[in-house]
Order: C-alpha cells, then structure tokens, then sequence
C-alpha cells in the first residue's frame, strides 16, 4: 500500500518534463529551417576527453563559425561550400574539406528535410530529449550526427558528430540568440579573422 501511495504522489509532483513528447521530423525540420542566424557558447568534448570552449556562429543555409577561446585560439569556418580549420598552433596551412562531406551539411542545408529516404537512421525520445540521427543517404561512409531538441518552444541544445573513423565529437550549446545581423565576413574562408 505505501509503495502505491508513493507511486501516485511522485504522479502528482512530478515535472512537467514528464509530460514532454517526441517532437516530430517536421517539426523538427521546419525548427531548423526557421533559423536564419544564430550565435551560442558551447563546450566541445573532444574525442579524446578534452574540452574547448567558445562561441558559435550560424548563418544559414551554409556557413557556421566555431571561435575557440584561448588558449590556442582557433577557428572553424564553413562558407562557400567548405569547412576549413585554422590552427594558429600549427605551421601548416588550414585544413579545407567539402561542406557536403561533413554530418554539419544536415543543419546548414538550404532546405532541411528529416523525411527525406534513409536520412534519419535513429529517432527516438528519453523522456526530455528528442534525438535525431542523420547521415547522408548517399554517403553514410561521411559520418553521422546526432540532434539534440528539447521542446516546447523547440530548441537545438547539442548535437554529436560521430565520424567516418569511429570518433565523436560532442558540442553544448547555451542558449540560442537568433535573429542577429552577423557580418558575412565571419564565414570568410580564406583568413580566419
């Protein structure tokens, strides 16, 4: 009797959280295509344990900054169909790949659309968090990432890109600002500002 009791009483306090649902593809997509711009800190968790810290910038479709605090700086920038990373620690030149061959072309895409054939390979719920796993359906071999939604209003909280090589690399994001006038010369690709 009193495991019953304890039972209905953690019912009636219990979080609206519990209430929450998994949020839908369409939702989902039609969230991420209604983001123009946005600027975030985040904390990245390196595959190897590490943590960076810094602010992330979105300009969509196509261009994303990743500004890591010091020290060591560095930067990411997707624009103009690539993603080149500038290493100041380096004595190399930056790396460049092609946008469409990182898991980050899923969000920076001009038209997000999770219903697309074989683009979700997971979609499930945990009680708080809608998460997505997306890969693209022509080359799963480029990696994958997975979206992570709260809901209600819907928001993009981390995501973690799992790669062709079997690593991971997992980003926190703070709260959204959207609507911003965000400089185009912040997803330059040939300097790193």
């Amino acid at each position: 009797m009193k495991q019953i009791v304890l039972a209905l009483a953690l019912t009636v306090c219990a979080p609206a959280t519990w209430a929450a649902e998994k949020l839908s593809l369409n939702e989902i997509s039609g969230y991420l295509n209604g983001i123009k711009t946005a600027k975030s800190s985040f904390t990245q968790i390196n595959d190897d344990g590490s943590l960076s810290t810094g602010q992330l910038y979105i300009h969509r479709p196509g261009r994303m900054r990743f500004e890591y605090d010091t020290p060591g700086g560095g930067t990411v920038v997707a624009g103009a169909g690539s993603v080149v990373i500038f290493d100041p620690k380096s004595n190399q030149p930056p790396e460049t790949y092609p946008l469409k061959r990182t898991p980050l072309s899923v969000i920076l895409a001009r038209k997000v659309n999770l219903n697309q054939a074989n683009m979700v390979v997971g979609h499930r719920f945990d009680g708080t968090t809608t998460i997505v796993r997306s890969q693209d359906p022509e080359h799963p071999d480029y990696g994958s990432i997975e979206l992570m939604f709260t809901g209600d209003p819907v928001e993009l909280r981390k995501w973690v890109v799992h790669d062709n090589a079997g690593g991971q690399t997992t980003v926190i994001l703070g709260a959204l600002e959207t609507g911003l006038r965000l400089p185009s010369n912040l997803f330059s690709t040939t300097a790193s500002n």
